[in-house]
Formats: structure tokens, sequence, C-alpha cells
């Protein structure tokens, strides 16, 4: 394996041998005998690399294969074939080593003890990884202020909000400073501000330690706002891996241009009407053409202001997988 990648994947695959089912007596005997089998593809030959200090988005629907991957990436799962390297160690063998420098967070699991303030489940966790307890106090000082916990991290877990318990979580999952973030739904049914917060403190991290992350998420805020790199999967296949901005341009036909203005005019000449009203005007325009449109409003039109817009990354992520189902699907 490549030794300046922090993480390397070659041709990674899990999959998972599923009894079928019939209804019936007859169905049911037959299969005491003789049981069929499907295999289901969770993930499918995916191969991928990752730079130290990278923050790379993991992108694709429900049941893509995105925690299946990171679950293999942490340890908690063996491949069924491929080769994964973490920090030079593979995961699978769980390692002490290698345990003590990475963490898997899922935002829809609990890993401190609902019952006891988290204060007291840092204190286990500074055992379980034998942190020095200068080292763990100012480490757990810095976290509990960076994301404003300085009294919630005194209640027991279960009396915490979503949002708070999310934001102990993190605390209790960077404790040991691990070098790789493997980070699955961090923000999933938070609001808004407490996504903000989250997205600030990962950035935080990462600046400060030099951290990797790999990050999956349903909101593409957080994919914005911390990630210049994507990786998107769809039914357990790699579909694509490059630059957020690549991706946009790749899959996005069309700009749309708004037009502050005083004038009045045929402003289907410039391309698709999608909004007119009092002096602001919306339109859409292939992305080829985006600029030559641009310079005939400057110049033939009173502008006071004018912005051009990619589509939101929602709408670029759909078109990938609706195009890519739409090739999986027979004629």
């Amino acid at each position: 394996m490549a030794n300046h990648h922090i993480i390397h994947v070659d041709g990674l695959s899990k999959y998972y041998q599923v009894p079928v089912r019939e209804a019936g007596l007859k169905a049911s005997l037959k299969s005491l005998f003789k049981r069929e089998y499907n295999e289901i593809k969770a993930v499918d030959q995916i191969s991928f690399a990752i730079e130290p200090g990278e923050v790379v988005g993991f992108l694709g629907p429900n049941g893509a294969g995105k925690t299946t991957s990171l679950k293999m990436l942490s340890g908690l799962l063996y491949p069924t074939a491929g080769a994964v390297d973490v920090l030079g160690y593979t995961p699978s063998q769980r390692k002490a080593d290698f345990m003590q420098q990475i963490t898997l967070v899922m935002g829809n699991r609990s890993q401190l003890s609902w019952d006891l303030p988290a204060l007291d489940s840092f204190d286990l966790q500074r055992a379980i990884y034998q942190i020095p307890v200068a080292e763990f106090k100012k480490t757990r000082d810095e976290f509990i202020e960076m994301l404003d916990l300085q009294e919630k991290v005194k209640k027991p877990v279960r009396n915490l909000s979503l949002g708070e318990r999310m934001k102990v979580e993190i605390v209790g999952a960077l404790l040991h400073k691990p070098k790789v973030l493997f980070l699955d739904e961090p923000t999933i049914g938070l609001d808004v501000t407490m996504q903000r917060r989250i997205r600030t403190f990962v950035h935080d991290y990462n600046c400060k330690y030099g951290a990797t992350v790999l990050l999956t998420s349903h909101y593409m805020a957080d994919v914005e706002a911390l990630c210049k790199r994507v990786i998107v999967i769809h039914n357990g296949k790699l579909l694509f891996d490059g630059r957020l901005s690549q991706l946009v341009e790749r899959f996005s036909a069309f700009r749309t241009i708004h037009v502050t203005t005083t004038a009045f005019c045929a402003w289907e000449q410039y391309g698709q009407v999608l909004t007119q009203e009092n002096g602001q005007v919306s339109l859409r325009v292939p992305h080829a053409r985006t600029a030559e449109v641009t310079s005939r409003i400057l110049n033939e039109q009173v502008v006071q202001d004018l912005t051009v817009e990619a589509p939101p990354i929602e709408d670029v992520i759909e078109k990938v997988f609706s195009q890519k189902s739409a090739e999986e699907t027979p004629a």
C-alpha cells in the first residue's frame, strides 16, 4: 500500500447470503432440507485513496453501502474481498495501536451511558485509551468550551436534548485525539443551528490536529461546508470520486442568472424565464452559454446587480442517482 495515503481501499467488497423465504407449508418443509440463498452485494469492489488531512464526503442514497464501508474501514466488519489499509494497518485485525488512532461516530448510535453524566463517561474513555490525566483534562475542557457544554456535561445523558447528546457523543469519541474520523450522519435529526455548531467543531478539529475525515451525511450543507472532495456510491458501486465542484460541473447542464434591473424587455431572448417580479428576473440558461448570455445582458440592459448560481448540490446528487438507476434498468 502507498505509504503517503492515510486510507487506501482496493476492490473492497462485502457480500451477504440471505435465505430465500417462500410462503406456504411445502416451501417451509423444503427449506429445512435444502435452503436457497440470494447474494446481496452491500459493497461491490470500490477503490479509492485518501490523503492525510483530507475531509471527504461519502455520499449515496439509503442502502448504497456507506455505513457498511465505514464499518469495514474501522474494523467492525470483515470484508468479503479486497484490501483495506488505514494508517498502515488492516482494520479487521483491530490492533490496539490502530484503535488508538481512529474513531467512528454514528449519529443514530450512543456510546455514552444514559444514566450517568457525560463527565463520568469521559473518565471511562480516559481509562480505556490510557490518556494521561493532565492531557485528558486539557483536551476535555477544550472540547467542552468549543461546543458550549459547560453545564450539559454534568447532567445524565438521558436528560439532554438530541443535539446536546450528539455534541457530548462527539467529545467522548475524540478525547483520545484520533488521526482518522469516520463520521456517519453526525448531524442527523438536528436543527440547523446545532448542525452548524457541529460542522464548525469538525472543521476546527481538522485544522488544529490535521485529522483525516470521511463523512456521510444527507445534509448537503454539511458536505458543502466541510468537503472539497466527494465519493459517491450507489448500490454498493463507486459512481464518482473527485472535487465537489467537478461533480456539479459534470452533472449540471444549466445555470440560473439572477438580474436586478429597471429595464423592461423580452427576457425570453436570453433564456427560460423562471421568475420576473418587481425588477427581479431569474433566467435558466445552458451552462455552456452562461458566459455569452451574461455578457449580452450586461451590454444590452441596465443592470443594477447580476449573479450566476449553480444548482443546489441536492439536485446534482439526485441527478447522479437517477441517471445511474436509468442505466441499470433493462430496456
